[in-house]
């Protein structure tokens, strides 16, 4: 066990998977203890079981305030505390034109991106102030800091995370709680296929190009920034939107 996280719990959202399980499978080998959040309970279970009484797995819909209520009391019931909070689950529409994306669509959208984080934060709070040092992360995006066409209102969703985040960490800071965003290159998760359009080799190989380091991101990638931000070696860092990309952004 690597002790970066020694003694701290965190709630990790859209942790069944993807970005979400390789932080909470790096957070709990760094010491933490983790609620792994997700939608997909099964899937959740699966993480959560690898790690015995570290983890604890709930099924939430991080777009419902009972649901999420539910997720953060489950960390200070379970585990006696929160110290981090991760607001990863996300959600986007497939690559394409603006005008193509129905209503619907764009609601589950902004519900999952925004609203969630709205949400985990309030019922968050009283507890990360507690802790004295909390840490607030969310998954933003490359979308919200070099925008391209064909994910327009995903696009924007993740600017708004980005901004969000930057206020959260001037009016928080006299709280002791720290807030920046991870800022990643796509990878390979779920999402793929809907953000090129259609996941073939092709469309692989063009991605691939736009990265300077010649490749998609991993969950490991994402997760070792995470870990680095949500521990005291970053105590210092708050505010940032830090570019997870292989120089994408560049």
């Amino acid at each position: 066990m690597g002790g970066r996280l020694d003694g701290k719990v965190a709630v990790i959202t859209g942790a069944a998977a993807g970005f979400g399980e390789g932080m909470a499978d790096l957070f709990v080998a760094e010491g933490a203890r983790v609620v792994v959040a997700d939608i997909n309970a099964a899937g959740a279970e699966t993480v959560a079981a690898r790690h015995g009484d570290r983890a604890s797995a709930i099924a939430a819909d991080v777009t419902l305030q009972a649901d999420v209520d539910a997720m953060i009391g489950q960390a200070v019931r379970r585990f006696g505390r929160l110290d981090i909070l991760i607001n990863n689950a996300g959600y986007t529409h497939r690559n394409g034109p603006l005008g193509d994306v129905d209503e619907t669509t764009f609601d589950r959208i902004y519900e999952v991106n925004v609203k969630a984080i709205y949400l985990a934060c309030l019922a968050a709070l009283p507890h990360l102030k507690v802790s004295g040092a909390g840490v607030i992360l969310n998954t933003a995006s490359t979308a919200g800091l070099r925008p391209r066409p064909g994910l327009t209102w995903y696009n924007a969703s993740k600017g708004w995370v980005i901004t969000a985040t930057k206020s959260m960490a001037v009016e928080l800071a006299p709280d002791g709680i720290r807030a920046n965003a991870l800022c990643p290159v796509a990878g390979e998760t779920a999402m793929l296929a809907d953000f090129m359009g259609e996941d073939t080799p092709e469309k692989r190989a063009q991605f691939v190009a736009s990265v300077p380091l010649g490749r998609l991101s991993q969950p490991r990638d994402i997760a070792q920034a995470a870990l680095w931000l949500a521990s005291d070696e970053a105590s210092f860092i708050t505010g940032v939107a830090l570019e997870v990309d292989g120089g994408r952004c560049v």
